[in-house]
């Protein structure tokens, strides 16, 4: 027996869902609201909906407007591939590439040009409603969200590499409570999440790359999880931010340049960094700020080196090397068994001459270092044209002129009553030993 309350696209009597999907699922939406119109029915009453995007290139022109419940988008396959590495490919070699966009069950953000400002204009997929209660469980599974192309910023870069077009995924307004977005692909937005006061929501499994910024939990929000995810913002975004959040997950994420930040926690409480393999080519990896307190930050790989692939060369977040990869304002955080690879080309070290810092206590008391370790060699940088070759061959190589001096643990006046643990030897470690605990790595002498 079908369903009434499952819906393809393609089969929907409204609109063309190949020249605009978006007044497609809206005619969806308003049929839903029109049949699922009492609260209480036999115990139920608004058992929501699931709409189905079959494989395919789907335009959209008009944006997807949600304020229903228990909706679930769902496509066959994430169909992410590579713009970046495609539009940096002389044009009249594209004519031997297997593919040139994305695939799978794919939607392309034609939303006419923001003139207005409002960045939530420029959404893909507009969340909100007010009253009681919070608009919940909300779920975006397994298709593609493609921006398609960025846009001159006024710098002279070539503008397929300025990841700025006013283009958002899915832009949520509202406390909500139980979304989901689970094995998505996000490709050429400026911002590919942007989630306002969010309550137990489960970012798990997607695809988040080569956006400007890739999640970003603004307002306040508790309980959620941003988990498993491949993710890579520009140089100006965010690969993960958060604000005003209490007991956030962020694990087992792969965070691979090149974004400003890997995470970035702005006043966020009680939540956990832990078994992430975060990569960069900038300091200020992961950042602590507004009073961040009581965070644990455990056993993540941090990888920071040189960006090898030509048309990014000489562009960075703007920070020295003395802003460190890991630093902290805020209280009684634990950094327990990290692993730091710092592998840079010293000439390169901003300011000249300095000797860059891994971890950073700004401000705050009572933080807790302990057992992290350090590996910093001195390389000499190369280039290539080709951008995974030239990924790989910086991954893979272990071999140096050598060892980088660096300082494992900087604690400025403005951090006290720390302690820090086995984390640098007793010169790899600044601070005053009068108004913080410390024991050093033990060293070999040779």
């Amino acid at each position: 027996m079908t369903s009434k309350n499952y819906y393809d696209v393609t089969t929907w009597p409204v609109g063309n869902p190949f020249k605009d999907v978006g007044e497609v699922i809206n005619s969806i939406i308003a049929d839903i609201k029109e049949r699922q119109n009492t609260t209480d029915v036999d115990n139920g009453g608004k058992p929501g909906a699931v709409i189905y995007i079959p494989p395919g290139d789907y335009h959209l022109r008009t944006q997807v407007v949600i304020d229903i419940s228990f909706l679930r988008i769902q496509g066959s396959g994430h169909g992410f591939t590579s713009s970046s590495i495609r539009f940096n490919v002389p044009e009249d070699e594209w004519d031997g590439l297997h593919e040139l966009w994305p695939g799978g069950s794919r939607i392309l953000v034609d939303l006419p040009a923001n003139d207005e400002g409002e960045e939530s204009k420029g959404a893909a997929f507009y969340i909100e409603r007010s009253g009681s209660p919070r608009i919940s469980s909300v779920e975006f599974s397994n298709f593609c969200i493609d921006g398609l192309h960025f846009t001159p910023d006024g710098s002279g870069m070539h503008p397929e590499n300025t990841y700025v077009n006013g283009k958002i995924g899915i832009y949520v307004a509202s406390a909500n409570d139980s979304f989901r977005v689970n094995g998505m692909g996000f490709i050429y937005l400026e911002n590919a999440l942007t989630i306002h006061n969010a309550d137990a929501l489960s970012i798990h499994d997607n695809f988040i790359a080569e956006c400007g910024s890739c999640i970003e939990l603004r307002g306040w929000g508790q309980a959620s999880k941003i988990t498993d995810n491949l993710i890579g913002a520009g140089f100006k975004g965010h690969s993960i931010y958060a604000e005003n959040h209490g007991g956030l997950l962020v694990t087992a994420n792969n965070v691979f340049p090149r974004g400003a930040s890997s995470v970035h926690f702005n006043g966020v409480t009680r939540s956990s960094v832990t078994n992430n393999r975060l990569h960069s080519f900038y300091p200020g990896m992961l950042v602590l700020e507004g009073n961040s307190s009581e965070n644990l930050v455990a056993t993540n790989h941090f990888l920071r080196d040189h960006e090898p692939w030509k048309p990014f060369q000489g562009v960075d977040n703007g920070l020295d090397d003395l802003h460190g990869l890991l630093s902290i304002s805020g209280s009684n955080n634990s950094v327990i068994g990290n692993h730091f690879s710092e592998v840079i080309d010293s000439q390169n070290v901003r300011p000249a001459g300095a000797t860059p810092v891994i971890i950073r206590l700004v401000a705050g008391a009572g933080n807790f270092v302990s057992n992290n370790n350090v590996v910093a060699k001195d390389v000499h940088s190369t280039s290539s044209d080709s951008c995974f070759s030239a990924q790989v061959d910086a991954l893979l190589t272990t071999e140096a002129s050598d060892v980088l001096s660096v300082t494992a643990v900087m604690v400025d006046s403005g951090s006290a009553r720390n302690t820090i643990l086995d984390s640098g030897n007793d010169a790899q470690v600044i601070a005053d030993r009068a108004a913080n605990a410390l024991r050093a790595t033990p060293t070999i002498d040779l």
